[in-house]
């Protein structure tokens, strides 16, 4: 009795106490775990190549290999079904022999082929009918395929609704008022899952992760993850494609590589390497067969867009957007285009000294291995980690290193949110995949891009329609944001202007200024932008899609380490710069109805605005020895007293020898200086 109420009297064990009781017998099971692992690895070790032959067997038994031959001809096009045949009236004797016997030589052609098809290889570029014709022989590809598709999505969705129904959900609920904690959790499922059903799975949740506007932030940041941090294939799987592709042992031509990958996607993994001549380099390596693998996931794609078309008897050809993914992906898988892609891009990007673009070792390139110049730079993922305060679970030792990473990190976006507005009104040369990523902060203050599997061009026309837009945007115009969108072709014939403008009116309201600068998050007038795409079917072409993407993508890394940071902020200098700076007559008009409002009146802000960006350009002071409240009342004075002479060099042509209303750029900066 005296015991039992001794150990009555004992606390009760608190989690740590338990955790640290079982903490010992945790140790023991998992090296215990660790040894069986190692010894299994060990015993199979003899029977890998064995293994890998049966597993290639069986592939090549499944996919049908066995019965492909690669002289088929390709050119060959059947009929859509038998071929069904209608003889002349009146035909008799010798023509209607002659009808019969054509008649049994498009039967027979048509058998031919039907023979034939099972023997046609997997077509190496993408073609919607190559495509159809190799899966429509392998039914049992796609079934299974299917089947694994379906399989994935039900237990998601299983595993969601036991979320939902949990009691942590419905606490973090309560505690927290929001669902973050939970979205987080949802997000980790969805990366789950899409980790399961494969690399083109992996490249679409890949896109998706740069819309927070859409998905939210905290699903967005679990999906991050798909760009770099995807299980990679065996090192002894990708040695072997690299000796497959050099045509040669490695140690010929790589004097070390990495023991793991830097670096895992959705389609290959990177290896820092060191040539035979002393070369630091970034070695990429494809997967292995992913372009059957890729080809199955599309087409299975357009079988559903083709279906979905069919139920909401939609007039436009849905299955186009499957076609247009074929084909980006299909393109992704061959090395040397992404090669001579990247010196594209470091020929049209020369001449601005911020911009980093790799070397690329072309005598080390091939279809599945890319060898180019090793970049040293900051991971802007990292930067913000360090900005936050840890770095890989690690705590920052200073204040003042957190201090540095945040200005690193600022200066990154403002120069990528620079980069992309360069990519779109100077060089027309965009890079297709702008996530943070392919983005390195390097140690001479540049950033860097990387991977340049696909790249976008831009129509020299759209240009300015795009520089107006921007304008327009910022003004709250919301009418002659419309007339942009038409001049870009994105506005379909036939759309209600008004309409458009009224919607967009009430979606966006008026736009708050801050010292002439739009005072509003990029991302909400992105998400407002869209809504009214959805509604109207605007046709949005690759570059707009790529260049709102990357703008929001950066302004979500930014708010993460300033919340108070402005993408129009950072975007519009730039713009003013392009206005003042460029002579021709459309930028003249832009410039006019940014310096003027709908009644013909001086906006004042917008001038100073100018003033302000022009002397930060000729590296003056400007009004920077005044601070705060003392330095916008002086500017308001300074340019009081200068209005009645700006006035009268607008009405002169404001000393232009075009001697028109819409003065260059040039003219009114150095108008303007002058003062």
């Amino acid at each position: 009795m005296a015991s039992l109420a001794v150990a009555s009297c004992r606390p009760p064990l608190s989690a740590t106490n338990k955790e640290e009781r079982w903490s010992p017998f945790a140790d023991v099971l998992r090296r215990d775990r660790k040894f069986i692992s190692e010894r299994l690895k060990s015993a199979a070790a003899p029977f890998a190549p064995l293994r890998d032959r049966l597993s290639k067997s069986l592939g090549d038994l499944f996919w049908l290999r066995n019965l492909e031959d690669p002289l088929t001809l390709r050119t060959m096009r059947p009929p859509s079904s038998w071929p069904k045949l209608s003889y002349t009236p009146g035909l008799s004797g010798m023509d209607l022999l002659m009808a019969d016997l054509g008649a049994l030589r498009v039967y027979a052609d048509y058998l031919h082929y039907v023979s034939k098809i099972w023997s046609m290889p997997l077509p190496e570029q993408y073609d919607p009918h190559q495509v159809a014709d190799y899966f429509s022989c392998r039914p049992h590809v796609i079934t299974f395929r299917i089947l694994e598709i379906f399989s994935s999505v039900v237990l998601a969705a299983i595993k969601l609704y036991s979320l939902r129904s949990s009691k942590f959900y419905k606490n973090s609920i309560e505690k927290n008022g929001s669902l973050d904690n939970s979205n987080h959790y949802i997000g980790l499922l969805l990366k789950e899952t899409i980790l399961n059903l494969g690399p083109t799975f992996i490249k679409v949740g890949q896109s998706i992760s740069t819309r927070p506007d859409i998905i939210g932030p905290e699903i967005s940041k679990a999906l991050s993850e798909l760009h770099d941090k995807v299980p990679p294939f065996p090192r002894e799987v990708a040695m072997k494609i690299i000796e497959e592709e050099m045509g040669c042992p490695i140690g010929n031509i790589f004097s070390y590589i990495s023991e793991e990958p830097v670096a895992a996607a959705s389609f290959g993994q990177v290896y820092q390497g060191r040539t035979v001549d002393g070369s630091i380099v970034a070695v990429k390596v494809q997967r292995p067969d992913l372009l059957p693998v890729v080809l199955r996931d599309v087409y299975i794609l357009r079988l559903g867009l083709a279906v979905l078309r069919k139920v909401a008897k939609r007039k436009s050809d849905i299955c186009l957007y499957a076609d247009e993914l074929g084909k980006g992906f299909v393109g992704e898988l061959d090395y040397t285009l992404e090669a001579a892609n990247a010196s594209k891009f470091l020929e049209a990007h020369s001449q601005y000294s911020f911009i980093s673009v790799p070397k690329i070792f072309g005598n080390l390139t091939k279809t599945r291995v890319l060898t180019m110049e090793w970049m040293i730079g900051e991971n802007p993922t990292e930067l913000l980690l360090l900005s936050s305060g840890s770095a890989q679970g690690k705590i920052v030792q200073s204040k003042g290193q957190a201090t540095e990473a945040k200005a690193r990190l600022l200066d990154l976006v403002n120069k990528g949110v620079e980069a992309s507005l360069v990519q779109l009104l100077e060089t027309g040369l965009l890079h297709a995949d702008p996530h943070p990523g392919n983005l390195r902060y390097t140690s001479n203050g540049c950033i860097g891009f990387l991977d340049f599997g696909l790249l976008c061009r831009m129509e020299k026309k759209h240009q300015l329609a795009m520089l107006a837009s921007i304008v327009h945007i910022v003004n709250g115009d919301w009418g002659a944001l419309v007339y942009d969108l038409v001049e870009m072709d994105v506005v379909r014939p036939g759309v209600n202007f008004r309409r458009v403008t009224m919607d967009l009116e009430e979606a966006l309201g008026e736009v708050a200024f801050k010292d002439g600068i739009p005072d509003i998050k990029f991302s909400k007038v992105l998400g407002k932008i869209w809504s009214v795409a959805l509604k109207y079917h605007f046709r949005m072409p690759p570059y707009y899609t790529l260049v709102l993407r990357s703008l929001a993508s950066l302004e979500g890394l930014a708010l993460a380490a300033d919340h108070n940071f402005k993408t129009f902020q950072a975007a519009y200098p730039y713009v003013i710069r392009k206005l003042l700076h460029d002579n021709s007559a459309n930028s003249r008009r832009i410039l006019y109805s940014v310096v003027f409002n709908k009644k013909r009146e001086f906006q004042w802000q917008k001038i100073m605005l100018f003033l302000r960006i022009g002397l930060t350009r000729e590296g003056k002071s400007g009004f920077s020895h005044f601070h705060g409240e003392k330095s916008r009342r002086y500017e308001k004075r300074y340019f009081r007293s200068c209005k009645p002479d700006i006035e009268a060099l607008v009405n002169q042509g404001w000393g232009c020898s075009q001697k028109t209303s819409n003065v260059c750029g040039s003219c009114f900066f150095s108008s303007v200086n002058g003062f």
